[in-house]
């Protein structure tokens, strides 16, 4: 991980449900997030929330920001948030380590909003889940945020819902069929995957 060398005043929480940003503003600061989940999501007209992305401990929350751009979408936290702050308009004071770390950020979230458009797209309710389940294993366990076959998972069967474009009765029933079949383990926020390769598998990903 890069270390920008943030003050102590570059330090920043945020409880559940509390906005980093509101839709349309322009933000002061890219978040890193150091402890805890947030989310970036679109309301319809009738309430209904797809949640657009998914930001975890150690990784940047909106690069695109650093250029300036106003927010597309809102995002909040889903947990406890403590995160770290890049001032935007220090921008041109940059390191090229730092510039070259925002940028591999962008590209990695470009990738992933490619890749999760074709699960959208593409995939039954079970690959869905399973993918998504693979994803944030993998994405917690490059910041060395998993024990053995285990890692956090506080989103709740709603946002589970949100997330894969299903509902939150389809996703309930799917998780059911999920743990009897020895795929997953879900207790007290947290995941285990007894088998992770039997898990991408359902979820028509490569196993190396």
């Amino acid at each position: 991980m890069l270390d920008f060398a943030l003050a102590p005043e570059d330090r920043v929480h945020f409880r559940p449900h509390q906005y980093l940003v509101r839709e349309a503003e322009l933000p002061q600061a890219v978040f890193r997030i150091e402890e805890g989940w947030a989310c970036r999501f679109r309301l319809m007209n009738d309430g209904r929330r797809q949640i657009t992305g998914l930001f975890l401990p150690g990784e940047l929350c909106e690069p695109q920001w650093a250029a300036g751009q106003r927010a597309a979408q809102p995002v909040v936290a889903l947990t406890n948030v403590r995160a770290s702050r890049i001032d935007i308009m220090a921008r041109n004071e940059r390191s090229p380590e730092q510039r070259r770390y925002l940028w591999k950020a962008l590209t990695a979230a470009v990738e992933w909003q490619a890749d999760w458009l074709v699960t959208l797209g593409r995939k039954n309710a079970l690959e869905r889940i399973a993918h998504l389940l693979c994803d944030i294993y993998d994405r917690m366990s490059r910041c060395g945020l998993t024990y053995g076959q285990q890692c956090a998972m506080p989103l709740t069967q709603m946002d589970l819902a949100d997330l894969t474009g299903l509902t939150p009765v389809h996703v309930n029933r799917t998780l059911q069929g999920m743990r009897s079949d020895g795929l997953i383990e879900l207790q007290s926020r947290w995941l285990r995957i007894p088998d992770l390769p039997a898990l991408r598998r359902a979820a028509c990903l490569m196993t190396n």
